[in-house]
């Protein structure tokens, strides 16, 4: 189902002090409801809260109204809007800026992931991939500092 969107859960609670634990939210951008559910589960299984926009115009929306994940993992070949347009956009967004962006691809082409990179991702995980080494590629991309 092309085009949904995936609200993160409420943020978990410490039992003993009712303090909010951090939780880490990733925003999946991919259109294939079986790749994007792949996703989710990979990475709730890992903690982190997964929100999912199913095409570029619904990324342009969450990127316009929502506070920034700690992370986002986008495919390339998306509706309405390019990947590299949704790079664009997040990063002319002051906010946006310095999250780091795990670029999930089938584009296997040199070309492709050099301006993937330039555009500003942080990483370039070519499909099919291997699940532990994209949550491994993940875990990385959060661990490091952010600069925009």
């Amino acid at each position: 189902m092309a085009g949904h969107v995936t609200e993160p859960p409420a943020p978990a609670r410490d039992g003993a002090a009712g303090a909010e634990t951090l939780v880490r939210r990733v925003l999946v951008i991919e259109d294939d409801p079986s790749m994007s559910a792949l996703l989710t589960f990979l990475l709730e299984r890992q903690g982190y809260a997964v929100t999912v926009a199913g095409d570029g115009r619904q990324a342009f929306s969450l990127i316009d109204g929502t506070s920034p994940p700690e992370l986002v993992v986008l495919d390339m070949m998306l509706p309405y809007r390019a990947g590299l347009e949704v790079i664009a956009h997040m990063r002319a967004r002051e906010s946006w800026a310095a999250v780091p962006i795990v670029v999930l691809s089938a584009q296997t082409d040199e070309e492709s992931v050099v301006c993937a990179l330039d555009a500003g991702a942080a990483d370039y995980v070519v499909k099919p991939f291997r699940p532990e080494e994209l949550v491994a590629r993940v875990r990385r991309a959060v661990r490091a500092p952010r600069t925009p």
